[in-house]
């Protein structure tokens, strides 16, 4: 068992949750053990299996002063970014998938440009919602605020 009940933990395209409890159910004829994660942003109730954590890319919430590094070079990140629609929509993809908060960033920030720019399409506002929200509740989770400080401090890094 990698994680205990009470972890914080990140579910990559959903962002940071707390594990409300382990669960152990019989699948196909084996016992299996799940993770209840509860994720702060939406109420999301999500169950992941132990035995595929590593694969699905969970890993642990980073500690704040990761966090705030992460705030201080947010910005720095060159955003380069293709004009073609479908591979700027799968390369983005990709980086939330990867669970990488740095990533995440990147499409946020892209996101964001592109959007006070030329406005953006309704899978890319979407898109970009996801990735806030994926932030953000790595936010609360690791400074122990709650969702309004949360997004003053994103509005405040990206303004």
């Amino acid at each position: 068992m990698i994680y205990q009940k009470g972890d914080k933990i990140v579910y990559p395209l959903y962002g940071a949750g707390i594990i409300e409890d382990l669960e152990t159910k019989e699948i196909d004829g084996e016992m299996q053990t799940y993770y209840v994660l509860i994720i702060p942003i939406g109420n999301l109730k999500i169950m992941i299996s132990a035995a595929k954590v590593e694969v699905q890319r969970v890993r642990a919430v980073h500690s704040k002063s990761v966090i705030v590094g992460f705030l201080e070079a947010a910005l720095e990140v060159a955003v380069d970014m293709p004009e073609n629609w479908n591979q700027r929509y799968k390369e983005n993809m990709e980086r939330l998938k990867s669970g990488d908060l740095t990533q995440v960033g990147l499409v946020f920030n892209s996101l964001l440009l592109r959007e006070r720019e030329r406005g953006l399409s309704t899978a890319e506002k979407k898109m970009m919602t996801t990735a806030k929200q994926i932030i953000l509740s790595e936010l609360i989770l690791s400074m122990d605020i709650d969702k309004t400080e949360a997004e003053k401090i994103l509005d405040k890094t990206y303004a």
